[in-house]
């Protein structure tokens, strides 16, 4: 079964990137359509190469095997989540209070130049017991941030706007790189997911494709699609932020991680997002081009640090 089939839609950022103009012009106008229609597009040609995403999931992997106790250390729940390791259960769905079936790890932004913003950052959580992971997460980190810069340039032109519109407010984002695993299922779930239904709180999300089967999108018709991005794909959705900031006109689409076949229970997930966030200060307040005339947005001004403080508190990870 195609992308195209299961309803996502799938472009090559290549075209955007080195493309003739009248390459780049489609890839906008198509990324713009999916954006409104679904939400989600599978993504070719980005710019983070295999032998990274190899090495990364091989490093992720050995972090989540290591003894609960060593993962602790790692842990400082005073940060709400923010850097280093969050233990299993503690984030929810908002609006529910069941705790998810994962673990995670984040990383955030290694500040660049001297940026007043790096006072808003904790320090990211370094493993003194993996360099590779340490190293392998931060590369990571920069090859996907710099992928979302050009979809956001993309999404640019198709809003009417300035195509570095967004450069300058994503240029030390508070960006985070979430490797999550997925443990095993040991006994009869409470409900039928690992991550209950939800929207993405950023502006657009990078997904590398996860090591098993499980997301699935809630399309136009309400229905539940399954996605499974082909080897060299990553799947990048549109998240609130973005939705908000453009008056509803890109969706934020809701998506989950259901529990597998009970014959694969025994087997663990690994997932890694990559959730593409602005500097604190961005506007979110919806485009003045995105609102019909005579009518009024369907959002009151907020800045990118508000919406994401209530959010947190929303999810569980801030008080």
């Amino acid at each position: 079964m195609s992308l195209h089939e299961m309803g996502i839609p799938a472009v090559d950022l290549d075209l955007f990137i080195n493309g003739s103009p009248e390459q780049k012009a489609q890839f906008v106008k198509d990324l713009g359509r999916a954006y409104e229609d679904i939400g989600f597009v599978a993504v070719k040609n980005h710019l983070i190469d295999e032998a990274t995403v190899h090495k990364l999931y091989n490093e992720v992997q050995k972090f989540f095997a290591l003894p609960t106790e060593m993962k602790l250390k790692y842990e400082d729940k005073a940060l709400a989540g923010q850097r280093g390791y969050t233990s299993f259960g503690r984030e929810h769905a908002k609006g529910s209070n069941a705790g998810d079936l994962k673990e995670f790890w984040h990383f955030g932004q290694e500040v660049e130049g001297d940026d007043p913003i790096r006072s808003e950052y904790p320090a990211n959580i370094f493993v003194d017991e993996m360099p590779d992971f340490n190293e392998v997460g931060i590369k990571a980190y920069k090859d996907l941030e710099r992928t979302g810069k050009f979809m956001l340039r993309a999404l640019a032109i198709y809003l009417g706007l300035d195509e570095t519109y967004f450069d300058a407010k994503i240029h030390n984002g508070n960006s985070i790189l979430r490797p999550i695993h997925y443990p095993p299922i040991t006994e009869e779930p409470k409900s039928a997911v690992r991550a209950g239904q939800h929207e993405d709180i950023n502006l657009i999300t990078l997904l590398i494709g996860a090591s098993a089967d499980g997301l699935e999108v809630l399309n136009k018709n309400n229905e539940w699609v399954a996605v499974t991005a082909l080897p060299d794909h990553i799947v990048v959705n549109v998240g609130d932020m973005l939705q908000r900031h453009t008056n509803g006109k890109l969706k934020s689409t809701t998506h989950r991680v259901v529990n597998p076949p009970r014959e694969k229970w025994g087997s663990s997930r690994f997932s890694i997002p990559f959730f593409l966030h602005p500097r604190s200060e961005m506007r979110l307040d919806c485009l003045a081009s995105c609102v019909p005339a005579g009518e009024k947005p369907m959002w009151e001004p907020i800045s990118a640090g508000e919406f994401l403080d209530e959010r947190l508190a929303e999810i569980g990870l801030k008080k």
